[in-house]
């Protein structure tokens, strides 16, 4: 018996990039594009190699572009990752496993490194296709821990736990992470919550923005754990735009959400402008001169925003792609 499971990329609507510091996020997961996972009984563990994990390539120009697209280590790491991760789980809970093993493979067609959390998605689709193999259940707030946490001890990538979240639950979520109720629980708050859909949510990416989230990380902690008092604000008001936003969701308030949207770039750009580069900024700039709102889904490469009507998603779509930014209708997963 095949064994096939999927992951979906994930879109930050609000509060990003608050989740790892004690703040509160709305996140969704759209069907546009998947990790898709597939596992077998085999007599040895095998991991099999996708695309981005070739080590021949057409010439210097297509390694070139490889290496932009998905980095130096592919994507075989995030599976043996999630295996040592899952074994280890096991051996904490008491849990013995049949002597048996499996061959994994993966394939994704998340566009990478653009913040939409494609390499969560790899691992959350391993995690689900491994758990099924050995019949065994999980919570989903352990799920997203045991993600998290295969992402940040076996791979050193830092991170936080609202893609790991949004990904474990499959539907939109409100996510506070309350700093007691983590400290308690080693877990948020999780509140799934309804996305009406006759809101218009776009997304925009241009995969020559590829960057890891860790870049941004990495200086933000620096300055969250140094107590510099702009950045101790801007993770308050992260957590009152969540607030407000999710109220603007259950009254369908569209101008609301879409002031929201803007307010979340421009509070980021007081606090991270060393980490904007100037393309990522400019793809922000670009959606609103066409009078739609505009942020970024994660870390930069993408953006999520709300437009108004068919008018102007085709001027959005039209002026973006003179960037070579390519714009979506994202499906959400309810």
């Amino acid at each position: 018996m095949i064994i096939t499971t999927y992951a979906y990329p994930r879109a930050a609507l609000i509060g990003n990039p608050s989740d790892g510091y004690y703040g509160k996020t709305i996140a969704f997961v759209f069907d546009n594009y998947k990790a898709s996972v597939q596992l077998y009984e085999t007599p040895e563990l095998c991991f099999v190699p996708s695309s981005r994990d070739y080590t021949t390539f057409a010439g210097l120009s297509d390694l070139d572009k490889k290496i932009c697209n998905y980095g130096y280590y592919g994507g075989i790491r995030l599976l043996k990752a999630a295996a040592r991760k899952f074994y280890l789980y096991c051996q904490i809970h008491g849990i013995t496993l049949p002597g048996r093993n499996f061959t994994i493979r993966y394939e994704s067609d998340i566009p990478n490194r653009l913040g939409l959390a494609g390499s969560s998605a790899i691992i959350t689709a391993a995690m689900r296709a491994i758990f099924e193999y050995y019949e065994l259940s999980i919570s989903n707030e352990e799920f997203a821990n045991l993600v998290l946490h295969t992402e940040r001890d076996e791979l050193s990538i830092p991170a936080g736990l609202q893609d790991r979240v949004a990904q474990a639950y499959n539907t939109p979520v409100f996510m506070d992470f309350n700093r007691e109720h983590m400290e308690k629980y080693g877990y948020g708050i999780y509140q799934p919550i309804n996305i009406p859909e006759n809101l218009n949510f776009y997304v925009g990416f241009r995969t020559d923005l590829a960057e890891g989230s860790e870049i941004l990380h990495s200086r933000l902690r620096d300055d969250y754990n140094s107590g510099k008092p702009d950045v101790l604000a801007a993770m308050a008001e992260w957590a009152s735009l969540s607030d407000q936003m999710k109220q603007a969701l259950k009254n369908r308030d569209a101008a609301t959400i879409s002031h929201l949207i803007d307010r979340n770039f421009d509070l980021r750009c007081q606090v991270c402008a060393g980490s904007i580069s100037d393309k990522n900024r400019r793809m922000v700039e670009l959606a609103r001169s066409c009078g739609a709102s505009a942020k970024f889904t994660g870390s930069g490469g993408a953006i999520i925003g709300t437009y108004e009507n068919e008018a102007m998603f085709e001027t959005l779509r039209s002026t973006l792609k003179e960037y070579d930014v390519d714009i979506i209708r994202p499906s959400i997963v309810r």
